[in-house]
């Protein structure tokens, strides 16, 4: 019996990737295509006065340039631009809809020429004049000015006093700053205009998402758009929205009748995905042995002035740590910048940063030892509802991580480990992230050759779900890896959720076991019409689909081929289609858990940070392919190195504009930067959060990596820096 779950299986798709067969969104073609290039605003806030477009249509090659002015019709309603994961309150963003400006690098304009070269030279010749109005893009001047929003879970008992009747306390601030997608893929739509009806081909995270946005946009049928979106080049939650880039291209198509292809350049992108800065106070009060009687966790972050984004910034403590007493806050202030996005592991990344920097400091305080001090306060329910977790293996996480980093050894006084020139810090964290998963739909077809075709409208990120899904069909239809094909990132194919939270694994896998069982019953009832068969008043859960064949699970040589089966049936195909769907479970916390041990080394004379080790040990449930889920967590841990001592978006808040919106001046981390990472998976299972006993590793890799690395770059050099990312200025500074 084949058996490809939780092996190390190389991506069905990495040759398609590699030879340059695999085609992304820029890069479908039409004889009749277009090319649109953007005009941006250059300022934050105010109304588009004036737009000279005759420089550029005098521009050879140019067929028209569109604004508000002369656009074809779009919808006047706020629910029309509403998508999927959009803010519950606020209006969507109408591009190209009027003379407003809302934040800078706006489109104001499209230029459509006959090729890309021509569109962008004529957009320069564009001339816009703007009434501008004041702004306010910086985060720390409305601080104290936010919306008070509702509190995610009840505070529990008098936190403040409690607080200061702790024998040990800590509190301080954490900043985080905007942070930038930069994806590989540069975000772009191409729109292939076929007599009125179009197909777009889209860089998304959802192309049903996408679909209904549309046909809300443009008030048309849902036969009249599809969307495709076979191959992401990274999205990582700057695609879960869309983006505005695919309304103007097929507003674009609509006003010329031919295809038109639209491609933000790199800058561009920065008016699109970025995680919003965040200001956090911190907490802790504890007794003399260690264990939380407080815990205060406020948060101030950022959205637009025209919808409220937010997640869940503050409570992540529930999760984790055991306290007597708890109280959340959590404030939203509004700038003129364009709504922020999920990025990777939204609300943890940043909320598990600012709480494992400040147990780090309250270990200090107690001088105790980081893990021991988790230990002491490690809770084996959720705090904010009293749930026990379905599993949550994080003690092994700490003991195997330790141990294979060599913790052990670890001198607890900062500055205390040197080698030559450089001292040697070693710091840890723990990450929690939600384990989640979604109804979806599974259409497999299988055939007398032996073949299965599977089909669901999910989209593959970069993540591998294009592989796991193979495995999965695979086991549970008996067939060779190579038998299976998959077919996603099409908007007419089988409902599937946009692939965000980490929860995409789980809903398309166990959606896979339910249609595959169902595909079983069909061949079940067939093989039972054979003279003789062995399954004869044999039920489903009875039998399974072996080596081609179908037989019972107490005796598999009791077999016979699915080929012949269908045979004798008549049939070359079975096709089923089934929705799963995942009964709620009030009775248990569902969370994927992890230990980060990290160490940095120093430069006593300049401060230069090196990360030269990191070990990762996480508790996910049932892994389903070794080999990408480990690539999953690296991806996690460079990304957290990069939000640790790299990433920030900066921005002249005297004209409201990014200042290094290109990846030459936002530093993020790269092959120089990254040194050794260790990534283990501790056995957890899970009999309750869903029946595979899967959950998502996507998110749980970068959460508690930057705080990690805070506390090794603290231990190697006594100074602790707060505010991200911790740059060699910001450390001479405090030395």
């Amino acid at each position: 019996m084949t058996s490809y779950i939780g092996t190390a299986t190389s991506r069905i798709d990495g040759r398609d990737k590699v030879t340059g067969t695999a085609r992304y969104a820029a890069e479908f073609g039409a004889p009749d295509l277009a090319y649109a290039s953007l005009v941006t605003s250059p300022i934050a806030r105010g109304r588009l006065k004036r737009l000279d477009v005759t420089a550029a249509l005098k521009v050879q090659g140019v067929i028209t340039v569109l604004s508000h002015q002369n656009r074809p019709s779009m919808a006047d309603n706020d629910k029309a631009y509403k998508d999927q994961v959009a803010p519950r309150n606020g209006s969507p963003f109408r591009p190209l809809y009027d003379d407003g400006i809302k934040f800078s690098g706006q489109p104001v304009a499209v230029v459509l020429a006959e090729d890309l070269e021509t569109a962008s030279y004529a957009a320069s010749l564009v001339h816009v004049a703007y009434d501008e109005e004041p702004h306010v893009t910086d985060i720390t001047r409305q601080r104290y000015n936010g919306m008070a929003l509702k509190a995610p879970a009840k505070p529990r008992g008098d936190a403040t006093k409690a607080f200061s009747e702790s024998d040990a306390r800590h509190e301080a601030d954490y900043f985080v700053p905007i942070e930038h997608h930069n994806p590989m893929e540069l975000y772009a739509s191409t729109a292939i205009w076929n007599d009125g009806r179009i197909t777009v081909y889209d860089k998304t995270q959802g192309v049903q998402n996408v679909h209904g946005y549309l046909c809300g946009v443009f008030e048309c049928d849902p036969g009249d758009i599809r969307v495709m979106s076979p191959y992401v080049g990274g999205a990582f939650g700057s695609g879960l929205r869309p983006p505005f880039q695919v309304a103007l291209a097929v507003l674009a198509a609509r006003a010329i009748s031919r295809s038109v292809r639209l491609v933000l350049t790199r800058q561009q992108m920065y008016a699109i995905g970025y995680r919003p800065a965040m200001i956090q106070r911190i907490q802790l009060g504890a007794k003399a042995d260690g264990s939380l009687n407080a815990i205060s966790h406020d948060a101030v972050t950022s959205t637009s002035e025209y919808e409220d984004f937010h997640r869940n910034e503050t409570t992540w403590s529930s999760l984790l740590y055991r306290s007597e007493t708890a109280k959340y806050d959590h404030k939203l202030v509004r700038l003129d910048l364009p709504t922020g996005c999920d990025m990777r592991a939204p609300s943890a990344a940043t909320g598990v940063y600012a709480l494992e920097a400040a147990m780090d400091e309250l270990a200090e305080a107690l001088k105790m030892d980081p893990i021991e001090l988790r230990l002491k306060c490690y809770s084996d329910r959720d705090q904010s509802n009293g749930l026990p977790f379905s599993s949550k293996n994080l003690r092994e996480c700490y003991r195997q991580g330790a141990e294979t980093f060599g913790w052990s050894r670890r001198n607890p006084a900062p500055r205390s480990m040197r080698e030559g020139h450089e001292f040697i810090g070693w710091g840890m964290a723990t990450g929690v992230w939600e384990a989640l998963q979604m109804p979806i739909a599974v259409r497999i077809a299988l055939t007398s050759n032996g073949h299965a075709e599977v089909s669901c409208a999910t989209a593959d990120i970069g993540t591998g779900t294009y592989t796991i899904m193979a495995q999965v069909a695979a086991d549970m239809l008996g067939l060779p890896l190579e038998a299976i094909s998959i077919k996603l990132g099409d908007s007419t194919l089988p409902q599937a959720p946009v692939e965000g939270g980490s929860w995409m694994a789980a809903s398309v896998s166990n959606g896979i076991v339910t249609t595959s069982q169902a595909i079983r019953d069909d061949l079940l009832k067939l093989a039972q019409r054979l003279p003789g068969s062995p399954l004869k008043g044999r039920s489903g859960d009875e039998v399974v689909l072996a080596n081609g064949a179908i037989a019972l699970k107490t005796d598999g040589r009791d077999a016979t081929a699915i080929a012949d089966v269908m045979r004798s049936a008549g049939i070359d195909r079975i096709e089923r289609e089934e929705r799963t769907t995942f009964a709620k479970d009030d009775a248990h916390a569902h969370n994927t858990h992890s230990a980060i041990f990290a160490e940095v080394r120093v430069d006593e004379d300049i401060g230069v940070i090196r990360v030269t080790r990191v070990v990762s040990a996480v508790a996910a449930g049932r892994i389903l392919n070794l080999k990408t889920a480990r690539s999953q967590i690296m991806g996690g841990v460079v990304w957290g190195m990069g939000m640790a001592l790299h990433e920030e978006t900066l921005i002249d808040h005297r004209f409201g504009r990014m200042m290094n919106a290109n990846i030459a001046e936002y530093h993020v981390p790269v092959n120089a930067d990254v040194h050794d990472v260790d990534v283990i998976f501790v056995d957890e299972q899970d009999e309750f959060v869903n029946p595979m006993g899967i959950k998502g590793l996507g998110e749980i890799g970068i959460v508690g990596v930057p705080a990690a690395i805070a506390n090794a770059v603290y231990h190697a050099t006594g100074v602790r820096v707060r505010d991200l990312p911790i740059t060699l200025d910001k450390l001479t500074r405090k030395a």
